[in-house]
């Protein structure tokens, strides 16, 4: 046992799989051993080797690789349309209808929209069916993620019929794990594959069959079911249309994607953004997104520097209080962007009751108090020996000094902390999304607060009372 534990680490060495594909497909082996080699590669590296071959490699990989393949694999790339179009009409037609059509609609809304038309006209009726049903739904709404891509068999099927129905379906759909029930046209439930499979012929199709199963409805607004979605962890939940038909499922992969994207619009918005730009966004367009916040952050900064106007009178007599406005500043500033961060992060849950924000606005006040309390004193020791050693102050006069600091510390972190808790949760309640309002105007307020702590303490204790 000793002789295991004394074994040097040795770091793993993580296959370069980008390399090693951009290898094979410049060998010279022939189109048949090419093929075969690719097929021991995930589609999503394949995808990312797309971009470091040539035009000239790129159509030598797409001639090997068949229309189900390549739909795969652009499914991993997020703008298919630039290697899509690198493609003669045929194949763009036979691989948009191999892919899912929620990334299928996202590919052709990339395109010219003559280009688009033709191409869907192209296509074979249970394409562009499916397409169209997926694209009649709001980009916020449940349908819009949703695919096509699963198995359904009758109730009124036995387990034989079932395992028929399977074998025979998921030659064009891959989603197997979860098979799906109807009756009648209308949601039933659903079966495990796994029970499927180990149940006897002679068993009762219906004693495997989940009734419960969740489901979601088409219509309901992605943000709404986001936290259900999640707390189920299932491969795929079923959506519906509002009379209980099986239009559609959302994959666990849909999922990820669309809480990803959500956390990058989330914290573009904690920046003062609408949404999250890109690389390939114009000028004019981030200019627009930005623009609205940055105003309205400037008239308050203006009411900043107002407030530290009115208290002219303070630094013209104690000047040595602006060393240290710079830290009261900050210290607020971070202090309210963590209670903001956990306050929505809190506020994810629609299930949160008046109750439990109201115990988050007393535990964050407490943490406020305990941090400021405890920087306070800190800088209290730190600043007034400072002022003695770099300074040349008084002890009676450094130290009056440090102790406005840190009080003012102690004061702008308290509330500061009760601010960046209860702004999210007011906009919240008033139906405005509190990622949105919340970032760079809690950081303003804050400011805001901070300095009408720090110099009103100065002016109180260091002119008023004492008399320096």
């Amino acid at each position: 046992m000793d002789s295991i534990r004394n074994l040097p680490e040795e770091q793993p060495v993580l296959r370069n799989y980008s390399e090693e594909l951009a290898k094979i497909i410049r060998s010279g082996i022939s189109p048949r051993a090419l093929k075969d080699r690719l097929s021991d590669y995930h589609q999503r590296d394949i995808a990312e080797v797309l971009e470091e071959l040539t035009p000239a490699e790129r159509k030598k990989l797409y001639g090997i690789l068949d229309s189900d393949e390549l739909s795969g694999v652009f499914e991993f790339v997020d703008h298919p349309y630039v290697y899509i179009d690198e493609l003669n009409i045929r194949k763009k037609v036979d691989i948009l209808s191999c892919m899912d059509p929620d990334k299928a609609i996202a590919c052709l809304r990339e395109m010219p929209r003559e280009q688009r038309e033709m191409l869907i006209d192209l296509m074979d009726e249970g394409s562009r069916r499916d397409i169209a049903m997926v694209d009649a739904f709001d980009e916020d709404e449940v349908g819009s993620i949703m695919t096509t891509n699963y198995i359904v068999i009758q109730r009124s099927s036995t387990i034989k019929g079932a395992m028929a129905d399977l074998i025979s379906q998921a030659a064009e759909n891959d989603n197997i794990s979860t098979i799906y029930v109807t009756e009648k046209d209308a949601y039933y439930g659903a079966i495990d594959l796994k029970d499927l499979i180990i149940s006897r012929e002679n068993s009762n199709l219906e004693d495997i069959i989940a009734t419960s199963y969740p489901y979601l409805y088409a219509r309901e607004q992605i943000e709404d079911c986001l936290e259900r979605i999640k707390d189920y962890s299932e491969d795929s939940i079923p959506v519906l249309s509002s009379d209980n038909r099986l239009l559609g499922v959302v994959t666990s992969q849909s999922i990820v994607q669309v809480v990803d994207e959500e956390l990058g619009d989330d914290y573009a918005k904690l920046g003062g953004l609408t949404s999250e730009e890109d690389l390939n966004e114009g000028v004019f367009e981030s200019v627009k997104k930005r623009l609205p916040w940055l105003i309205a952050l400037l008239f308050l900064g203006m009411l900043v520097s107002s407030v530290v106007g009115a208290f002219e009178s303070v630094v013209a007599v104690l000047p040595i209080v602006i060393c240290f406005q710079s830290m009261v500043l900050d210290m607020a500033g971070n202090v309210g962007t963590q209670s903001l961060a956990v306050t929505i992060r809190v506020l994810m849950d629609e299930d949160v009751s008046p109750r439990q924000k109201l115990a988050l606005v007393g535990k964050e006040a407490r943490v406020g108090l305990m941090n400021g309390l405890l920087l306070g004193l800190l800088s209290f020791g730190a600043i007034g020996l400072y002022l003695m050693a770099a300074k040349g102050a008084a002890a009676a006069f450094a130290f009056s000094v440090s102790f406005c600091t840190g009080t003012a510390l102690l004061v702008s972190m308290l509330l500061s902390s009760i601010i960046g808790t209860t702004v999210p949760i007011l906009f919240k309640r008033l139906g405005v999304d509190p990622a949105v309002a919340s970032g760079p105007l809690i950081t303003t307020v804050n400011d805001l607060v901070a300095v009408t702590a720090y110099y009103g303490l100065a002016w109180l204790l260091l002119i008023e009372v004492l008399h320096f």
